[in-house]
């Protein structure tokens, strides 16, 4: 066993954060959110990155390690629960409307940095237990569209005026929000019933996957309706939405104005690690089970989180993806900081382009 997986361990202190903001009261309601947005990228402002990447012996004995997969497995069956305590903890009376925004936000980063995170993770995968245990996870934060669409449409067109989730040059974030979660949605119908018509079968059947989709989480609300009422299925929407909204906000930070050269044929140049945005700030990159190392993500999708690589041509963050996200929401400073790596980031490609051509 490897005992560098054990590092990985560390982002269920959002996990056991969660947990509390649903049993305590009072700013103890707000301990994962102030872990999450206050203490980690403070942090990261003061620790420099780390690009090292694992020696070949190594990395062989962290992909053939299995307490890597089992961290996320129990992740997935651990969202239950915690969605259930959630879900009892807004019965509570005498609570405030200051607590029970706190417990909606907390259980809303439940949804993005486990729910979707790590159904992100799983849903790369080959097996079929765990395509469907990223369902499942997926199921939590009611993304389960996310699935087919991440998986066979953004990671086809990423970096090209196609793709809805790559963030254009001057888009502020907010509008983004909405283009990216309207097409992606539309995206992810256009794939699903395309699918459907190489089968031979009925678009609107049960043989459609997003209308199987829409099956699971309609069923699921059900469920949350009948058993807790009207105002707390209405908490969990809210939390669902927050969930939805890292994750789009972290879509927009990883592509944010780099574009794939288009070639003659009409067809793009392969995804390569100078089109996505890298961050090797360790925190981060722990916080999010690697995902930061999203350069390395899009050059091999099928490469697992443990394993993701530094690559000195990606272009490079200048903090993490907690502070990132933050500096994303104001958008004149974003532009400011960013757009000038954009324009450092399109001559180094173009400098790639060209030594590859000699």
């Amino acid at each position: 066993m490897n005992i560098r997986a054990f590092k990985y361990l560390s982002p269920f202190l959002i996990y056991v954060g969660a947990l509390q903001s649903f049993t305590l009261h009072g700013l103890n309601c707000y301990i994962p959110l102030i872990y999450s947005w206050v203490i980690i990228p403070g942090l990261e402002l003061l620790i420099p990155p780390r690009h090292e990447n694992l020696t070949e012996a190594e990395e062989i004995m962290a992909k053939n390690d299995r307490l890597y997969d089992w961290i996320l497995y129990v992740i997935v069956v651990l969202m239950f629960p915690a969605l259930w305590l959630f879900l009892s903890s807004m019965r509570e009376t005498g609570i405030t409307s200051f607590e029970r925004a706190g417990r909606i936000g907390s259980m809303g980063m439940l949804c993005g940095t486990f729910g979707i995170n790590v159904g992100h993770e799983l849903g790369h995968r080959q097996k079929k237990y765990e395509q469907w245990l990223a369902k499942f996870s997926l199921m939590t934060s009611l993304y389960m569209h996310f699935y087919i669409e991440h998986n066979r449409g953004h990671h086809k067109r990423v970096a090209t005026p196609e793709d809805p989730s790559s963030a254009r040059l001057n888009e502020p974030v907010f509008g983004f929000w909405l283009r990216s979660g309207v097409f992606s949605y539309l995206s992810a119908w256009h794939i699903a019933a395309k699918e459907t018509r190489k089968k031979n079968v009925p678009v609107f059947s049960i043989y459609n996957e997003m209308i199987q989709v829409h099956l699971i989480q309609a069923l699921f609300l059900l469920v949350i309706y009948y058993s807790f009422g009207w105002p707390i299925l209405g908490y969990y929407l809210i939390s669902a939405i927050i969930g939805m909204l890292l994750l789009e906000t972290v879509n927009y930070i990883e592509h944010y104005g780099l574009q794939r050269k288009k070639l003659a044929t009409g067809s793009y140049e392969r995804a390569l690690p100078r089109h996505s945005w890298n961050s090797d700030h360790v925190l981060g990159r722990i916080m999010l089970f690697e995902l930061s190392r999203h350069s390395d993500h899009h050059y091999l999708a099928s490469r697992k989180y443990q394993v993701l690589r530094h690559h000195d041509e990606a272009p490079q963050m200048p903090t993490g993806y907690p502070g990132m996200m933050l500096l994303s929401l104001i958008p004149p400073l974003w532009f400011k900081v960013m757009n000038r790596r954009v324009s450092q980031a399109a001559v180094s490609s173009t400098n790639a382009q060209a030594k590859q051509s000699v």
